[in-house]
């Protein structure tokens, strides 16, 4: 059930409050523009096949837009209301979140998504507003992946091993499995933790990833990869039904992602890592260490699930920056 005093603070698709439902929207728009905001969220649940957490980021960004232009015009928001906005009301809203302290990559997102909002409207005759057009998105810092060398991603799986081995060897063999999938396959924390034991157990060569957007692809299993897997499930003290999530907590639900952040916090920390060392990082180190192996740049975007190909050529920019860091600490006139 979703609190309607905070948009999208928890997560739910039917009924009266849930993200189907127009209640969700009282307070922050009128019963025309709360309607079409009910068909927004159901085109993005429906047809873009957006997550659950997804959707609840996109209710809270447009909700605090819409928040912001109740107070800044003095009226609750319409269709009529939005329409007449012009790129003054768009920046006045980006300058009071700036003022608040948010990151850039905030302010961008939400511009994102009321951007992605409007343009949904105009496609679909509900409302037209061109004047957030000329609204420029924040300039973004330029960052670059963060991977780990292969001995730290092969010391951090080796390290979750047997951090447990004295009190609950399964918990350690878990977590090993986990990380192992994670650096052995390129895959993202939600995709490991939502495989299920029908999906992983006795896989061979490869593995049918579900990725962002519902969409669907096929990655490579290696032999050490389904050994940690088999070690897991071998140990693991709980029941595993076939469409059971494989990875299990101390107590037998289903593993939270939190957890394995801590986890992986605890591992780092062992071997005096910096904090980038998270389970994403792990997925960097996968496309990474490919892509100074030789990898085909496309072949590695297929294997992340990239929709993008730039989204990928980030990894590419990772490795000139090593290729220069040995060049100025070999080359003679380096110095």
């Amino acid at each position: 059930m979703v609190n309607d005093s905070r948009v999208g603070e928890t997560v739910g698709r039917d009924a009266g409050l849930g993200f189907t439902g127009v209640a969700i929207w009282r307070g922050h728009a009128d019963e025309a523009l709360a309607a079409i905001l009910v068909e927004w969220t159901r085109w993005l649940l429906d047809e873009r096949r957006v997550a659950d957490h997804t959707i609840a980021a996109y209710h809270r960004d447009l909700g605090q837009f819409l928040s912001f232009i109740a107070e800044h015009k003095g009226e609750t928001p319409s269709p009529k209301g939005l329409e007449a906005l012009n790129p003054s009301d768009f920046r006045a809203w980006l300058a009071k979140r700036s003022t608040g302290g948010l990151k850039r990559t905030s302010l961008a997102r939400g511009l994102s998504v009321v951007r992605n909002f409007f343009r949904w409207c105009e496609r679909n005759g509900r409302l037209t507003n061109q004047a957030i057009q000329a609204v420029r998105s924040p300039r973004l810092p330029h960052s670059i992946p963060k991977p780990l060398s292969p001995t730290d991603a092969k010391d951090v799986i080796d390290m979750a091993r047997t951090a447990n081995i004295t009190d609950a060897p399964w918990i350690g063999l878990r977590d090993a499995a986990l990380f192992t999938l994670l650096y052995g396959c390129g895959l993202r924390i939600s995709e490991a933790l939502g495989l299920t034991r029908g999906q992983i157990e006795g896989v061979v060569e490869s593995l049918l990833v579900d990725g962002k957007g519902g969409k669907q692809r096929m990655v490579p299993v290696l032999p050490i990869v389904q050994e940690s897997i088999a070690a897991y499930i071998s140990a693991c003290p709980y029941p595993l039904s076939i469409d059971a999530k494989v990875f299990r907590g101390a107590r037998g639900g289903p593993l939270n992602p939190g957890v394995a952040q801590m986890r992986m916090r605890m591992a780092r920390r062992a071997l005096g890592l910096s904090d980038t060392a998270t389970p994403h990082a792990l997925r960097h180190s996968f496309a990474t260490h490919l892509l100074a192996g030789g990898g085909d740049l496309r072949a590695i975007q297929e294997l992340l699930g990239h929709a993008s190909l730039s989204t990928t050529q980030r990894y590419t920019d990772v490795e000139t920056d090593r290729l220069m860091a040995e060049y100025r600490s070999a080359h003679p006139r380096a110095t």
